[in-house]
């Protein structure tokens, strides 16, 4: 007969979610990077493959390749990214085995997205969910302007709710053990730029 057995608890309980302050003029240049570029916008998904369910994931975004950050009109994206990494450098010295198994990683298509009020991604998710997405080793997200009233982000393993806060950057593990989701705006706009950081395809 099989019984449960509780080990002995340790002091420390940490939920493996790293976070950082980037510069709010950086913010303030992604918005409107998002609202110039609004013939490319796109009713968001959620999930790779998925079709569009607007009451799972409810979200404008601005879908953007890895290619295109370093083209000479999105300086932006590529000055965002340089503060992106130096929070993934920081969260190493605070995880430093991540050095030995993570150094190369790399960067697929991303977000920039706006939630309207009443709009959220309600649907529970976490970022790494079959085969496709086994390359997905963090989430990243940085949160562009404050959020007047609800748009909170909620980790309900950790019962962790965030309040979206401008330069707010967050990175935490692709797994289940961080399924998550957005609330709903209850007043004003929502802006964040959001991806992953994967293992290269040719790493071993």
């Amino acid at each position: 007969m099989i019984k449960s057995f509780e080990i002995e608890e340790s002091n420390l309980s940490p939920n493996f979610i790293g976070s950082w302050i980037i510069d709010n003029s950086l913010c303030n240049e992604l918005v409107v990077y998002f609202e110039n570029n609004q013939a490319n916008h796109g009713q968001g998904a959620a999930g790779p493959n998925a079709s569009i369910n607007l009451d799972a994931k409810n979200r404008i975004d601005l879908r953007i390749s890895p290619k295109e950050i370093n083209l000479s009109k999105n300086k932006v994206l590529k000055m965002y990214f340089d503060n992106l990494f130096e929070c993934y450098k920081d969260f190493c010295d605070e995880w430093p085995y991540l050095k030995k198994i993570a150094r190369n990683l790399n960067i697929p298509g991303f977000n920039i997205g706006k939630y309207e009020t009443g709009q959220h991604y309600q649907a529970i998710h976490c970022e790494r969910v079959g085969i496709g997405t086994l390359h997905r080793l963090f989430a990243f997200m940085t949160y562009l302007n404050n959020v007047e009233e609800g748009g909170t982000t909620y980790f309900d393993n950790y019962n962790l709710e965030i309040q979206p806060k401008k330069g707010l950057t967050l990175i935490w593990p692709a797994e289940w053990t961080h399924t998550h989701r957005g609330n709903k705006v209850i007043k004003g706009n929502k802006y964040m730029i959001t991806g992953h950081l994967c293992f290269s395809i040719d790493e071993t």
